[in-house]
């Protein structure tokens, strides 16, 4: 695909996110900003997911033996779309100052990432399997996001997305991603810069488990601390109640 078309089709996905934006502020402007950039947000993983599963399980070709091959016309079209998105969220991230350098590594390793895969026409094979890994736990995210905006985190539906979000970052982005990035380190036609981006988002993705393991730590701990405080008080209205 020739450079004007990559231009052309970056703006026309750039110009269609900040429209979804403009268009869900629009209908649900009372619900502020950050609740309807989330929204955007959340839009995009379950698009980009979607598109990338087809593309690794049943368009191909299959990551983990073709990594550097020639990107296909649908993986393009994929990379563009979730680039605009990038590009969009950075900007309303930077704007608004809503989140902190890790997440911004996260943003511009991403968009380094697919515009060197864009620009050399290969290696969208792995990229798509990146992006697959990186936005499967975004729904979840979000959804932990609107549960506690809507008061109803400290609940069971928040444990259950808390865990699942745990397992799926752990089983996904390092378990799996460990064997995607030793076959791209191994791949023959992966260039060093591609291999070295690929180090890089995977180092990133491991200091986003050091933190998610604390803060299981740290939730695990309160949660014990108060089911030790309600087993004590259950013993203590038991012996009123016998008295």
């Amino acid at each position: 695909m020739g450079v004007t078309l990559l231009v052309v089709g970056f703006s026309c996905s750039l110009i269609g996110w900040i429209s979804v934006y403009a268009l869900i502020c629009y209908i649900n402007a009372p619900r502020g900003s950050e609740w309807n950039c989330r929204l955007v947000t959340l839009l995009h993983g379950i698009l980009i997911v979607l598109l990338t599963a087809y593309i690794a399980f049943i368009d191909g070709p299959w990551p983990f033996t073709h990594a550097g091959t020639e990107s296909t016309p649908l993986q393009v079209l994929t990379l563009l779309v979730s680039l605009g998105y990038f590009i969009f969220d950075m900007g309303w991230c930077i704007f608004f100052q809503t989140e902190g350098p890790l997440m911004l590594a996260h943003h511009t390793l991403s968009i380094l990432g697919m515009l060197m895969t864009l620009g050399l026409g290969e290696s969208g094979s792995e990229t798509c399997a990146v992006l697959f890994g990186s936005e499967i736990t975004n729904p979840l995210l979000q959804a932990r996001w609107f549960l506690k905006r809507a008061g109803q985190y400290e609940s069971l539906a928040g444990d259950a997305v808390d865990l699942l979000f745990i397992l799926l970052f752990g089983i996904v982005r390092i378990g799996v991603g460990s064997a995607m990035l030793e076959a791209v380190l191994t791949s023959t036609l992966t260039r060093p810069f591609v291999k070295a981006e690929g180090v890089a988002f995977y180092t990133l993705s491991w200091i986003f488990m050091v933190d998610i393991a604390r803060f299981a730590c740290r939730k695990s701990c309160k949660k014990y601390r108060g089911w030790q405080e309600r087993r004590k008080q259950e013993s203590v209205n038991g012996k009123a109640h016998q008295h």
